[in-house]
């Protein structure tokens, strides 16, 4: 179980986050159109997989604004979000911002992702929702570099990837 903090307060994640050189279990989530999207879709490409409560704060707006732009500098890599948004409000949030070079990932039908990351927030006002986080991800889903984000309200490091 990871500690974090919320403005300052002590919360608690379910478990601990992958460590650099293990291997991310695979995951099905669903896009904005609905349709599933399974880590394994992704074999064969570097990824950078940033996790965030919602697109509909400021802290995690700003956040994807910032991956949608190194996406379009990084063509080589696929950039996911994955929230726990309804995917129409992806959707919606994603058209007004013009954020178009991510894969947008919700925890809609299934939080096994969220727990096998250890990245589900099991107490305080965000309970159920998922902790910021970063992973950098090889070829073949290894770790190659991971931030669990002490402060929810704050920014990870992009500066790592």
């Amino acid at each position: 179980m990871a500690k974090i903090t919320l403005k300052g307060n002590p919360v608690h994640t379910n478990g601990d986050i992958p460590k650099t050189g293990s291997k991310l279990h695979d995951f099905t989530l669903v896009d904005k159109d609905l349709k599933e999207h399974s880590l394994s879709d992704f074999k064969g490409k570097k990824k950078v997989i940033y996790t965030a409560p919602s697109l509909d704060t400021s802290v995690c707006l700003l956040s994807t604004k910032k991956l949608n732009d190194l996406a379009k500098k990084h063509k080589d890599t696929v950039f996911m979000v994955i929230t726990t948004d309804l995917p129409f409000a992806q959707k919606r949030i994603c058209g007004l911002e013009h954020i178009d070079n991510l894969v947008v990932l919700s925890l809609v039908r299934s939080k096994k992702c969220a727990e096998d990351m250890g990245i589900l927030i099991v107490d305080g006002p965000l309970e159920g929702l998922i902790a910021r986080s970063l992973f950098v991800v090889n070829e073949d889903n290894v770790v190659k570099h991971v931030e669990l984000v002490s402060e929810i309200t704050h920014e990870p490091n992009f500066d790592t990837i």
